[in-house]
């Protein structure tokens, strides 16, 4: 049986160093493009999007725009999903955790 102030002082760095990827979370930006960059969608880390910017020469067809809206915002959070599970699995990695567990 393992010592358990030894366990517990894993879940504690655990919950720390979770703790301190969650704040990078929500400063790391990720960016979604759609329609070479006619519309550009800035987002974060935790999934929160932070502007919006729009090719004027591109409001000029307000089905293509909103089209292409929806398409660099799904961009951004497939990003921005990727990336927190990235560092998620970082976390885990450093806690010799099977890969897919957290």
């Amino acid at each position: 049986m393992k010592d358990p102030i030894k366990m517990l002082r894993q879940v504690q760095q655990m919950q720390e160093r979770m703790n301190k990827v969650q704040a990078e979370l929500e400063s790391d930006t990720v960016e979604g493009s759609a329609g070479g960059s006619a519309v550009r969608v800035v987002a974060t880390g935790t999934q929160k999007l932070v502007s919006v910017t729009i090719d004027p020469a591109a409001a000029s067809e307000v089905e293509m725009l909103q089209d292409m809206v929806v398409a660099a915002v799904n961009e951004a959070m497939e990003k921005s999903k990727a990336l927190a599970a990235s560092k998620m699995q970082a976390v885990a990695s450093g806690l010799g955790l099977p890969p897919g567990l957290m």
